[in-house]
């Protein structure tokens, strides 16, 4: 991984005003490159339309685009030229009809798409089964970029530690969070924090702000968390940008402003025969108080 500033832009949207929203963008694009010298920048989740789609499941279908689209290109011309990597999330029209996926893209600096993720881990309401709208993604990914090797991850994903690890295992050195996180800044800080520790990992978690069109508000507070678990850089509750110089040799001490050498690896020194056969099904032992239908 290089040195570089890596940032978040945090911005509300308007609910399925997609050439609006995009627009915004693309201004706030350019402030995070001009006036924070930002290389990598990433959006908040649905930054197209907002998370919930407040129409049928048919109508918002017909608004989106499938990947790539003119909506992504257009980012992708931007990028370009400004030469920025961008982390752009947008709900996906897919090709079977109805099939809509909650997905994430990398552009790099060229204006290429070299990333294309799809949320594994709807939030329950999300998915289609459990009465929402999105279908799961089914595959993992990580980008060797000029900046170093980024994984790729959606809001919900980062409540499921398996993810992050994958992620860390295939080589990530950066893991990108873009979030339409509802609970509490409380839960929101201690998993970033939790994941960027575990995986001796960078995340870069833009959440969003404002309202959607489910009624929805968002409470911002996007963080950049260090592989340590340090802040480095953290938003309000207002639209803002927050950026932060990522350090290409992280994890040499236990702690910043200290000499204590770190000398262990949460990756190698993993004990893996002690969990391997546990790993493929598994229920809290707690009640939820009700469990969708997708659910066996």
């Amino acid at each position: 991984m290089k040195e570089h500033i890596a940032a978040c832009v945090q911005i509300a949207v308007e609910p399925n005003e997609i050439g609006k929203n995009i627009d915004k963008c693309c201004l706030w694009l350019e402030r995070a490159v001009k006036e924070y010298e930002a290389e990598l920048v990433v959006f908040p989740e649905s930054i197209t339309t907002g998370f919930t789609p407040s129409m049928e499941v048919e109508a918002f279908y017909e608004i989106l685009e499938p990947i790539p689209g003119k909506h992504v290109e257009k980012i992708q011309r931007l990028a370009k030229d400004l030469g920025v990597h961008v982390v752009f999330p947008l709900y996906e029209r897919g090709y079977e009809k109805g099939t809509i996926y909650n997905s994430s893209i990398l552009i790099d600096d060229q204006g290429e798409m070299l990333g294309h993720y799809r949320k594994t881990h709807p939030f329950p309401t999300e998915r289609l089964e459990g009465g929402g709208w999105t279908t799961p993604g089914s595959e993992t990914v990580v980008v060797d970029t000029k900046l170093g090797k980024i994984g790729m991850m959606i809001c919900y994903d980062g409540d499921f530690p398996e993810l992050s690890r994958v992620l860390a295992l295939k080589g990530a050195e950066i893991i990108t969070r873009p979030s339409a996180l509802l609970r509490s800044y409380d839960i929101w800080e201690t998993i970033n924090k939790a994941r960027a520790y575990d995986n001796h990992v960078y995340i870069l978690a833009a959440n969003g702000v404002g309202p959607d069109g489910g009624e929805n508000y968002f409470f911002g507070h996007s963080m950049i968390v260090s592989p340590i678990a340090q802040v480095l850089a953290l938003a309000r509750g207002t639209e803002e940008i927050i950026a932060a110089k990522l350090d290409p040799n992280p994890i040499r001490y236990v702690s910043y402003g200290t000499k204590s050498p770190m000398i262990f690896d949460h990756l190698e020194d993993r004990n893996v025969k002690v969990y391997k056969e546990i790993l493929q099904e598994g229920k809290s032992p707690f009640e939820p108080a009700r469990r969708i239908p997708y659910r066996k």
